[in-house]
Order: structure tokens, then sequence, then C-alpha cells
């Protein structure tokens, strides 16, 4: 059974910093891309950042240069490390996975794209 844990989120002030982790079991985690997704209130989940089987890594154009999505595969976690938080960063954040391999990462932060979901972690980031 495939699973995806988040952990990490939390409140922090404007300017600050958190790294969220994304465990995942039941599957050959170097294989497949994972990816980060956030949702506010009212709003569409959004892709954040995904990092594929290449390592290669993808970012959403308004968190470039203060996210940094990385990979850890003898634990099989990836990471995304938040800095410089902006109140509109607050949101539930989501890692997810595709039950197959992708030949190209071109739609990436296409939730579509993707089969298996954690539960979440919420962050909050306060003006």
């Amino acid at each position: 059974e495939v699973q995806l844990v988040e952990s990490g989120g939390g409140l922090v002030q404007a300017g600050g910093s958190l790294r969220l982790s994304c465990t995942a079991s039941g599957f050959t985690f170097d294989n497949y891309a994972i990816g980060w997704f956030r949702q506010a209130p009212g709003e569409d989940r959004e892709g954040v950042s995904s990092i594929d089987s290449n390592g290669d890594t993808y970012y959403l154009e308004s968190v470039k240069g203060r996210f940094t999505i990385s990979k850890d595969s003898a634990k099989n976690t990836v990471y995304l490390q938040m800095h410089s938080l902006k109140p509109e960063d607050t949101a539930f954040y989501y890692c997810a996975a595709p039950d197959r391999y992708w030949q190209t990462a071109i739609l990436w932060f296409d939730k579509d794209e993707y089969d298996y979901w954690g539960q979440g972690t919420q962050v909050t980031v306060s003006s």
C-alpha cells in the first residue's frame, strides 16, 4: 500500500522559514516524481514544486528563489524548504506521487497527474 505522510507544518511569522517533509512507503521511491501542492480555503489546489526521478526540480513562479525541493532516497523522504515566507503562502500543503513513471514532467503542476496523496499539513504565515 502506497502511503505518503507529511510533517513540518506550523505557524510562522512573515519572513520566517519552515521545512516540510514527505515520507513515502509502498513503492520504489526513486522511480517516481514527488510533488508538493497547496490549497487555501476557497481556492483550487495548486502545484508548488516537484522533483522527478532524475532529480530535476520544478517550481511555481511565485516561490522560485524562496522554496527548495530535495529528496533523501535513503530515507524515502522529500523535503520542501521554505524561506522568506509570506502570508499568501498560508495553505494546507500536500505531497503527492503518480502511479507511473513520467517520460516528461511537463505537467508536474497538474494535480490530475498524481494518484497518491498524503493527508496534508497546515502552514500558516502571520503578518
